[in-house]
């Protein structure tokens, strides 16, 4: 495997764990390369391939001293288990999960392409650098650090590398809780992505959020039929004008507040750490104006919640007709709906869905997930929180509610509460989340030897 060579303003302090010769994050930035130089587009309908990502992790891994396995649930469609014993076996064990597929890029539109996994100026560039193969390498890097330094974690800690993520991990997590649930015994928590990152306000502050929250998933096929008939004639059972007729109404619909726990949680804490005070019987109060308070609140603390606040829907696709003159009987849409966590919520969304497509047009579910809610106040967000502020003490530490969804959804049927924690400090105008799935995607090398010294002092501490 060619490496890339590191040029520019790369290397930084490293801390933390008992790694200080930068090994550990030497080997952070080097995983992360050449991980991204193997193509594990994921197109969606199992075209992907990530078995080569796959024994890429096995090989650092058998190096460290580990048995991993390489299981496959299809042809090329290969995921990477392997547990470290704890040295108090009578605590949980904890899972910790990265997923190898990434989103597929288009070349031309890269300032570098895209499976380059180039190094320059300080900066690791290409698809997944961070959605999520840093995460991986950052997995990678700590456990064979525990090898070369002879000292490992209290807890069980099983290292799970996925497939199948970012379509519906039927090929990856799912498969994996379906038919080999015994890997993952005695997993009370895990973590994964997406969080621990820096979000910088205008004040200069430095917030990280932790995602102790994932909105459910619930995509949908709309279906709309007519009477198929001439182009020129009247034809007041159009099937196109039914199903836009549904699409649009359901593009503008004006989901309701829902304030779930994790969403409370997050605005005590953002107002706390922004000094936009607000006392917990303000956001009990059903009078609660949560959009006018957002509006006090600086634009980037704000965007960790927006999108936590409601259910939402959006059109995405539309199928219809093959000839201009030609009404078709049939018009086929799709939406992305998710749903937030918490009792009736779903329901809510599938009543406010019948009365949105309205008596013409069908729908049903091509995908769904449940949403899901860790708690706050427990000694794991607490040992998270500890090793952030450990290497970057001017900063707070902020539970949040992901907009999306990750495969703690898959997890959770085994029990396992999911949280997202995939650290990274940013620099300020750093845009992380218009990265995830965005061109020119890439993370800085400082960026990466943080995380790795913080989820290594994490993982080594947490009891």
């Amino acid at each position: 495997m060619v490496t890339g060579t590191e040029t520019g303003t790369g290397a930084g302090a490293e801390t933390g764990g008992g790694s200080g010769d930068g090994t550990r994050g030497d080997e952070a930035v080097r995983f992360t390369s050449e991980l991204i130089r193997i193509d594990t587009s994921n197109r969606g309908g199992g075209d992907c391939r990530e078995r080569p990502a796959a024994e890429y992790a096995a090989e650092r891994l058998a190096e460290a001293g580990l048995s991993p396995l390489v299981l496959e649930s299809a042809p090329g469609r290969a995921n990477v288990v392997v547990r470290i014993s704890g040295s108090e076996p009578r605590l949980p064990a904890l899972l910790v999960h990265g997923h190898l597929d990434v989103v597929p890029a288009q070349a031309e539109d890269w300032t570098v392409p895209p499976f380059s996994g180039e190094i320059r100026d300080g900066v690791v560039w290409g698809r997944g650098a961070v959605d999520m193969k840093g995460m991986d390498a950052m997995m990678l890097a700590v456990v064979r650090a525990w090898s070369r330094e002879g000292r490992g974690p209290r807890r069980d800690v099983v290292l799970c590398f996925t497939a199948d993520e970012e379509d519906s991990a039927a090929a990856g997590a799912d498969w994996l809780v379906r038919n080999h649930a015994g890997l993952f015994e005695g997993c009370t928590e895990a973590v994964g992505e997406s969080g621990g990152y820096t979000v910088h306000t205008a004040a200069g502050q430095r917030l990280y959020p932790v995602a102790a929250g994932e909105r459910g998933t619930g995509w949908m096929r709309l279906t709309a039929r007519g009477t198929a008939g001439h182009g020129s004639k009247p034809n007041p059972a159009n099937a196109v004008t039914r199903l836009s007729a549904a699409m649009t109404r359901i593009g503008g619909h004006e989901w309701p507040v829902r304030i779930t726990p994790t969403v409370r949680a997050a605005l005590l804490a953002l107002g706390e750490a922004t000094g936009v005070p607000l006392a917990p019987a303000e956001v009990d109060d059903p009078a609660f104006d949560a959009d006018a308070y957002l509006a006090k609140l600086d634009p980037a603390a704000a965007h960790l919640v927006v999108a936590s606040l409601r259910n939402s829907a959006n059109p995405t696709v539309l199928q219809a007709g093959y000839k201009t003159n030609v009404i078709p009987g049939l018009a086929v849409g799709e939406v992305d709906g998710r749903t937030l966590p918490g009792p009736g919520l779903a329901a809510e969304f599938e009543a406010a869905m019948d009365q949105l497509t309205g008596p013409d047009v069908d729908w049903s579910y091509l995908h769904r997930e449940t949403a899901l809610t860790a708690p706050v106040d427990t000694p794991l967000f607490a040992a998270m929180r500890a090793a952030l502020l450990a290497h970057d003490p001017g900063a707070a530490v902020v539970p949040f509610c992901m907009s999306g969804g990750t495969d703690a959804k898959q997890f959770s049927r085994l029990g396992i509460s999911g949280y997202g924690f995939s650290p990274l400090r940013l620099p300020p105008g750093y845009d992380f989340q218009g990265l995830f799935h965005g061109v020119d995607e890439r993370v800085p090398t400082d960026a990466l030897r943080f995380g790795a010294a913080v989820l290594d002092d994490f993982l080594s501490s947490v009891g």
